[in-house]
């Protein structure tokens, strides 16, 4: 068992042993452990203290999908942000589409239907996955797409979070679809540490996110997806039917954010908190004050 594996497993344990259900007079708001979802959830959270005037407790960085989802479905959180790609293929356990209005009526339905639970519009961006080398490579190779890397990976070194090693839109039918081998076995490690990883040699490609705001700052490169194997990832709220029930409220106040945040808008509240390193309270409070909501 890898280490992020175990750890993945004891916060799970320690998450649903120990936290009381979310109780009627609040909205509990949790977060995987990457600072795009830090983010949302800090931005789903002030949304909901502002408009709906609701406390809310915040339970962030619960390590990755699976832990997030098994927190909804017992009512320890209430709502936390997903995305298509990651509910269609990790959750669901269907296979990866390319169509997005395809990928969100299913995820919506399906949640619906086997989970009660709610999906919530798309905030309007899509954090594909980012199959990223140090720019420096980029530029001395020539390499643009993913199908021209395929050439120098046998001597190269991948770095993935554990995630991507094991979901059926991931490495596994990544490598198929490319004809990808590496110098070894890749080395596993959370998301947060990809890219400095990269950038510092420890490896020479990773899978990191479209929107990871210090891509620009660390002058990475990342290659295009041009036999376009990764499916939609449009981000939305997910939340437990029964919350909206207590709270029909916090549905109009989702219901806003709906659109609200581009690829770029992404790309720069993660490069405030990760790059700048602003409090993402302070990020968060910024934006939605830009942005009228």
């Amino acid at each position: 068992m890898t280490i992020s594996r175990l750890t993945a497993l004891v916060c799970l344990v320690v998450l649903l042993s120990s936290c009381e259900p979310s109780r009627h007079n609040r909205i509990v708001i949790g977060s995987k452990n990457f600072t795009e979802q830090l983010v949302l959830g800090e931005l789903f959270a002030q949304m909901i203290e502002q408009r709906a005037h609701l406390p809310v407790e915040r339970r962030f960085y619960l390590a990755g999908t699976y832990i997030c989802h098994q927190a909804l479905l017992s009512g320890r959180i209430d709502l936390y942000p997903e995305y298509t790609g990651t509910a269609l293929t990790a959750v669901l356990k269907e296979m990866p589409s390319k169509d997005r209005k395809q990928v969100y009526d299913e995820v919506k339905n399906e949640y619906a239907k086997r989970f009660d639970l709610t999906v919530g519009p798309t905030l309007g961006f899509d954090d594909t996955f980012a199959i990223e080398i140090r720019g420096e490579d980029a530029r001395q190779l020539k390499l643009k797409t993913i199908s021209q890397a395929a050439a120098y990976t046998p001597h190269w070194r991948a770095g993935f979070g554990y995630e991507f090693m094991e979901r059926p839109d991931g490495y596994k039918g990544w490598i198929a679809t490319y004809g990808l081998n590496f110098a070894g076995e890749p080395r596993i490690m959370d998301l947060g540490l990809l890219d400095r990883a990269l950038k510092d040699k420890q490896v020479d490609l990773i899978a990191g996110n479209m929107t990871d705001g210090v891509i620009p700052m660390l002058d990475l490169a990342v290659l295009q997806d041009d036999k376009h194997y990764f499916p939609p990832y449009e981000a939305v709220p997910i939340i437990r039917d029964d919350a909206l029930t207590q709270h029909p409220e916090v549905r109009n106040v989702l219901d806003e954010l709906s659109g609200k945040i581009s690829d770029d808008d992404m790309r720069q509240l993660n490069y405030a908190v990760d790059g700048q390193r602003r409090d993402v309270k302070e990020v968060v409070s910024g934006f939605i004050k830009a942005k009228g909501l």
